[in-house]
């Protein structure tokens, strides 16, 4: 489609427009309970995403729901998720036409809540849910590319400081694409909701926050003597 360059708005704010705008919700991504929890702005999607290691992609197999969890690698509007060519997902996406309906969720627990009650204790947290239709990446090139962003999702910088894949490790392995269309978060922050009539209970109430933690990195065995570990990695 071609453009009308006096309509259309500079690549900085066509970004910021687009942000701005957030995801649309529909029917799947509005809550049935605390919809005031339910975020809808790429910002916010983004960041949680891109915090996280591990995805559960929902499928359904022979009638039969099937989550896996798996790494994932966000560029843009895309995430990709890769495997073994054997592997269930990754083998529907390329045969189902045209893709495979998934859904794919991560989730951070940052806090643990502990109210008065059995009833109101509950979890500070940030999760997204993204439902859509994957398919397989069958271009060499963004295969590759999916590939690196796998691996810098996790590691940052990693990519460049190792080897690429070989011909035989990416005919080993499948790449599927899902696009951020219909997207939501949903996020709880704040302490415990007591109810009035418990606040005089005598049971401690609070939150336990839950945080990340890396150790020191240990070097290989087998490592080359004197290298020292990249800054990327101690950057962790």
């Amino acid at each position: 489609m071609s453009a009308n360059p006096a309509t259309t708005p500079t690549t900085e704010t066509a970004a910021e427009t687009e942000v701005a705008a957030g995801y649309a919700p529909t029917d799947r991504t509005v809550p049935t309970r605390s919809r005031d929890r339910a975020r809808y702005d790429r910002e916010t999607v983004h960041s949680i995403l891109d915090e996280a290691y591990v995805c559960h992609l929902g499928f359904v197999r022979d009638g039969a729901p099937v989550v896996l969890p798996t790494l994932f690698g966000r560029v843009g509007e895309t995430l990709y998720v890769h495997g073994s060519t054997g592997s269930r997902p990754l083998l529907a996406a390329g045969k189902a036409d045209p893709g495979l309906p998934v859904c794919l969720t991560v989730t951070h627990v940052d806090g643990l809540v502990l109210a008065r009650s059995a009833f109101h204790h509950s979890i500070n947290y940030r999760s997204v849910v993204v439902h859509g239709t994957a398919y397989e990446v069958t271009d060499p090139d963004e295969r590759r590319m999916a590939l690196d962003a796998l691996v810098d999702h996790v590691v940052p910088g990693r990519s460049a400081d190792s080897r690429p894949a070989s011909n035989k490790e990416l005919a080993a392995t499948a790449v599927i694409r899902l696009d951020l269309n219909e997207v939501s978060a949903k996020l709880r922050t704040g302490g415990p909701n007591d109810d009035p009539a418990d606040l005089g209970l005598p049971f401690w109430s609070g939150v336990v926050p839950v945080t990340p933690a890396y150790g020191t990195p240990v070097p290989a065995a087998d490592l080359t003597p004197g290298m020292t570990t990249p800054d990327y990695v101690t950057a962790l």
